[in-house]
């Protein structure tokens, strides 16, 4: 088999593991690194030697070089353009999440890559996981009995350095252009896509309404500390929350909550927890399939997709509804308190760990939970 050129567009952040991954299935031959798209170029010491075609043109990188797939890890903000530019090339996709900041610009990026006929794949690498099926089957086997109601929990640490890496971490507008990098938006997608899609909620007609509560602690436009209600056109409620100012990093989960049982699964573990009537809990890990690796698959010998935009679709309305929320409500310092953090002091609001994982077991959004910064006037409906 010949391996697969690949440009790169965005190789430093959260794109060297990106860059990572592509030496690590160069290793394997399955594809090749043909290019690096960055304003600065790599130098050796970062992974990109001279045989890697570099430059700040896309376009033209794919172009010279050849490549057949694109990854797309940019900023939010410019995620549309650079998906329809690799489109218009016909070459095929992953684009990294969330694919838009809203909903008009997802559906430009649908429509590009029909029209040019590519693949493209959405970078939620928590449904790569063989932990997916293997929930649905539990839920299938009645297990936990009939679902009713998916929750899911993040409480992340982030400190002050984090919202000042790039001009549009943290915010909502950019230079007149829409960015909503918030918690459920960006760091914890993952955790809102997960829930949505083991709820069997994955296109946009699928979602009847959704309630926000965002709320923020850092001086920043976005949201750090949020929870969302989705309400299906049919089946259970959705209920995620997440924040960036917890007490202590954990592993954020998803929870399927039965009349019989329930099934826990920590997404970036591949681990699930399955709790049921009349038997002891019992613990799994499962394995993960790359998504380049899929992607490449799909190309050399047909494998279906994993995440293609239509699998997203629900999850885009969620990051609709943040976006038209009215702006998040800024938290008074009496509701926190800083710490040391990593690179930066970082933020903490009391008790929000447990606030969290009580959202995530009960369905309940912030305001209902008692939280003394949460109150019902704050909570939007879309």
């Amino acid at each position: 088999m010949t391996a697969i050129p690949v440009v790169l567009a965005g190789a430093r952040g959260h794109g060297r593991w990106h860059l990572r991954n592509i030496r690590r299935l160069e290793q394997a031959g399955t594809v090749r690194l043909a290019g690096v798209c960055e304003l600065t170029p790599l130098t050796a010491d970062e992974g990109v030697g001279p045989g890697v075609a570099q430059s700040a043109d896309l376009g033209a990188l794919l172009d010279t070089t050849g490549a057949r797939i694109a990854v797309v890890c940019t900023p939010i903000p410019t995620h549309e353009a650079l998906a329809r530019t690799v489109a218009r090339r016909g070459v095929h996709l992953l684009l990294e999440k969330p694919p838009a900041p809203s909903t008009a610009g997802f559906r430009r990026i649908e429509e590009a890559v029909t029209a040019a006929g590519i693949a493209c794949q959405v970078g939620f690498q928590s449904l790569g996981s063989h932990a997916v099926p293997a929930i649905r089957a539990l839920v299938e086997a009645g297990e936990i009995g009939e679902v009713t109601a998916v929750g899911g929990a993040g409480a992340w640490v982030r400190d002050e350095a984090y919202y000042r890496r790039a001009p549009w971490a943290g915010r909502r507008r950019l230079d007149g252009a829409d960015v909503v990098d918030g918690v459920l938006t960006n760091p914890l997608a993952h955790a809102v896509a997960t829930a949505l899609d083991l709820a069997g909620v994955t296109r946009a007609e699928d979602v009847a309404g959704i309630e926000t509560e965002l709320f923020r602690a850092h001086d920043i436009e976005a949201d750090d500390t949020s929870c969302i209600r989705v309400t299906p056109a049919r089946g259970p409620r959705v209920t995620v929350a997440a924040t960036l100012c917890a007490e202590r990093p954990g592993e954020p989960y998803v929870m399927v909550h039965g009349d019989r049982g329930r099934i826990t699964f920590w997404y970036k573990e591949d681990r699930v927890l399955l709790q049921r009537a009349g038997h002891g809990p019992e613990e799994r890990e499962y394995g993960r399939t790359d998504l380049l690796e899929n992607l490449a698959a799909h190309l050399t010998d047909g494998t279906d997709l994993l995440v293609p935009p239509a699998r997203t679709a629900a999850f885009m309305r969620t990051v609709e509804a943040i976006r038209r929320a009215p702006d998040p409500h800024p938290l008074p310092p009496s509701a926190w308190h800083t710490a040391p953090g990593d690179n930066a002091p970082r933020r903490v609001i009391p008790g929000i760990d447990a606030t969290v994982a009580a959202a995530a077991e009960t369905g309940s959004l912030f305001a209902e939970l008692g939280a003394p910064w949460a109150r019902p006037a704050e909570v939007g409906t879309a």
